[in-house]
């Protein structure tokens, strides 16, 4: 089994998000679920990204990357939306990582916004809708095809639809179909990582 560590999107540690976290803890996987927002949870995107933007991007970014100096090496990285952030870092820079699962969300192996190329060894999982604004709009689609294009064990899943947290089942953007797709391909993958 696999012991994870899950960042959560830019509306925080949603009960949508906890959901997930036991989805996958009842499937027999170790699942850490840190808060990065100190219980704070928001009504909308826009404004978790206000409180975002005032904390600073780059520390709420190394606050998930200092949360896994506490645990084991051997881990799977993953995040939703903003979540990807420390996820995604983790598993390029920190030695001993597994694997990687990215929803909602993707940052380029290459160039000015890049952690360096993808590490060998470290399989990665992509999940998005096709017509998301964010995800299709702002160019995450793009990152998520160069690491499929140059990574060895890569998948990117595209789901129809214009959700961006569809997989959040406390949000009104849930859509069930997708997200229960979405879960049986995240424990399909922990369980060959």
């Amino acid at each position: 089994m696999a012991e994870v560590l899950l960042f959560h999107h830019a509306q925080g540690l949603t009960a949508g998000v906890r959901a997930f976290a036991d989805d996958l803890r009842q499937a027999g996987h170790t699942v850490h679920t840190p808060d990065l927002f100190g219980g704070r949870t928001f009504q909308s995107i826009d404004k978790g990204l206000a409180y975002i933007e005032e904390t600073g991007f780059d520390e709420m970014r190394e606050r998930g990357v200092r949360v896994a100096d506490e645990l084991p090496i051997d881990l799977v990285y993953a995040g939703f939306s903003f979540g990807v952030l420390p996820a995604q870092k983790l598993a390029q820079t920190r030695p001993g990582a597994r694997a990687a699962l990215l929803f909602h969300s993707c940052l380029p192996i290459s160039g000015a916004w890049s952690f360096g190329p993808w590490p060998d060894g470290v399989s990665v999982q992509i999940h998005g809708m096709d017509n998301d604004p964010v995800f299709v709009g702002e160019g995450d689609i793009d990152a998520a095809r160069e690491i499929v294009e140059k990574v060895e064990d890569a998948a990117l899943f595209l789901y129809p639809g214009d959700q961006h947290y569809f997989a959040d089942s406390s949000l009104p953007s849930f859509d069930a179909d997708a997200a229960a797709l979405l879960t049986r391909r995240v424990l399909e993958f922990l369980n060959r990582v």
